[in-house]
């Protein structure tokens, strides 16, 4: 036992190549706050458009996302369309990219969110003078968000463990920083059971604290 703690400190502390993980937590965490409110701001656009009389823009888009693999979307746009601004931090490129993969799903979720209420509720917000865009602003959207927050949930727990892609357009994630201590170390095994572990955790600590705003939303009802 002595001796396999002596091979950990050996992989991870000498060198301090502790510190690459710390830089891919953050980096992926870091992605994911940001993916996460990008993908829902535009998730919600693209659901108003989906339940407009321009709806057919909305299929296009949600079809197109959702039919291509994330890592094909993540150099399309790393290495396509952000090819002219090479001074773009990769951080950014990612969380967009990322962003616009999730909105696809978020405005699917929150379409079904937003048709599943009853038609009375826009009605009543309709007769109290409330115009279209700010009755689904105000009384619309929000009801639709606490009904469909569960699976939002979910769909962030994906977009968490989706970032370990983001290797490919050379952003140091927790996955890559598993590589690059192995690169060093000749040593594949630890390096990935502590990203497979952070990653574990990640999603227990995200559940846990979505559990608790689904809770409290529902006390508030």
């Amino acid at each position: 036992m002595e001796n396999y703690l002596n091979t950990l400190k050996t992989i991870f502390i000498d060198g301090y190549r502790y510190q690459y993980v710390l830089q891919g937590l953050g980096f992926s965490v870091g992605v994911t706050a940001f993916s996460a409110v990008f993908g829902v701001v535009l998730g919600i656009f693209v659901a108003l458009i989906r339940l407009s009389k321009f709806k057919y823009l909305a299929v296009v888009y949600i079809d197109l996302i959702r039919g291509t693999p994330a890592v094909i979307q993540l150099l399309i746009l790393a290495n396509i369309i952000f090819a002219g601004f090479r001074d773009m931090p990769i951080f950014l490129v990612a969380g967009i990219a990322f962003g616009i993969n999730s909105s696809a799903y978020v405005a699917e979720i929150i379409r079904s969110g937003i048709e599943g209420l009853d038609k009375g509720q826009m009605e009543a917000a309709r007769a109290l003078g409330m115009s279209y865009p700010i009755a689904m602003k105000e009384v619309i959207v929000p009801q639709a968000i606490r009904k469909i927050l569960p699976t939002l949930v979910s769909e962030f727990i994906t977009l968490l463990k989706e970032t370990s892609i983001v290797g490919f357009i050379g952003g140091v994630d927790l996955l890559r920083s598993a590589s690059i201590i192995t690169s060093q170390t000749y040593r594949g095994v630890e390096p990935l059971l502590l990203v497979g572990l952070i990653y574990l955790v990640l999603v227990g600590i995200f559940t846990k604290i979505m559990r608790g705003v689904e809770k409290g939303l529902k006390v508030n009802d």
